[in-house]
């Protein structure tokens, strides 16, 4: 009976801290990537650098990426990094950069961090993009760059267009990801050309919208809101869809004097600005 007794003992006692040692464990790296799927990888001599997505690929217009930095001769992750980027579109007759954010840590991730990359145009058979990644880790400076692939996104995202004060302008959607049948929060980025390598946020302009069904009559629909600057620097409005279908949001943008610089009213006789993008769902 003491044999019992004992062998009870150590077999509770064993459970205790098999329990115990659970409820400390920490979240493991694996699930830094719930929601995201790998894009592709860059790599130097001493690091991969792997790219994410919510898809798992990029495309032409905006494209929310998430990034970590794996260690190779530790094979850890690298959780305190300082990132920058610069994406290159590599063209016959030049080079350009495109719209896109500064990189921060991910809330409440240990190793990922997070931007955003608007390419306002796609690969084709002789340009190409790529994405040069620019680091600091414990003061020492990294770099690395790889060709990434930008096809043509199904439906206009993302429109790039000459003012009437000539500066050249891109406007692309950011929202919504899943449009219904109702008022949708719509959200857009706005920035200009300063630069072939800059391309800053434009302040305190609107985004005038005209959401219309060309297969319809280019009947419109009701009570759209124009998109105006909020503190994050997007453009945020509301975009009414009645009905499901492809849907051209004609546009208008005017500048902080109340001038459009591009854009055109539509009406009987005008069916379409010279400047939209387009959804389909």
């Amino acid at each position: 009976m003491k044999i019992l007794k004992y062998t009870f003992l150590f077999l509770l006692g064993t459970m205790i801290s098999c329990s115990s040692d659970d409820d400390n464990t920490t979240t493991p790296i694996a699930s830094e990537l719930d929601g995201i799927n790998k894009i592709q990888e860059i790599t130097n001599d001493t690091h991969v650098i792997e790219l994410y997505s919510a898809n798992g690929a990029l495309e032409q217009g905006y494209n929310a990426i998430s990034l970590r930095i794996k260690n190779k001769t530790t094979n850890e992750y690298e959780k305190n990094a300082t990132i920058s980027w610069m994406p290159v579109m590599h063209m016959a007759m030049m080079n350009h950069s495109c719209p896109k954010s500064e990189i921060v840590k991910t809330a409440s991730k240990e190793t990922l961090y997070n931007g955003y990359i608007i390419f306002q145009m796609a690969q084709n058979a002789t340009e190409y993009w790529d994405l040069k990644v620019d680091y600091t880790i414990a003061d020492s400076d990294y770099t690395a760059t790889a060709v990434v692939n930008v096809p043509a996104s199904a439906k206009q995202s993302v429109t790039s267009f000459m003012g009437s004060d000539n500066k050249r302008y891109i406007i692309a959607m950011i929202e919504p990801n899943n449009p219904k049948v109702a008022l949708n929060d719509v959200t857009c980025g706005l920035y200009k050309m300063e630069n072939m390598m800059s391309f800053p946020v434009v302040d305190d302009f609107k985004i005038k919208i005209d959401p219309r069904m060309p297969s319809m009559g280019n009947h419109g629909s009701p009570n759209n809101v124009d998109l105006t600057q909020s503190t994050d620097k997007l453009y945020r409005g509301k975009l009414s869809l009645t009905m499901t279908g492809y849907w051209k949001i004609n546009l208008q943008l005017v500048n902080d004097l109340s001038e459009v610089l591009k854009g055109e009213t539509i009406n009987e006789t005008n069916t379409s600005s010279s400047i939209y993008l387009e959804l389909e769902f």
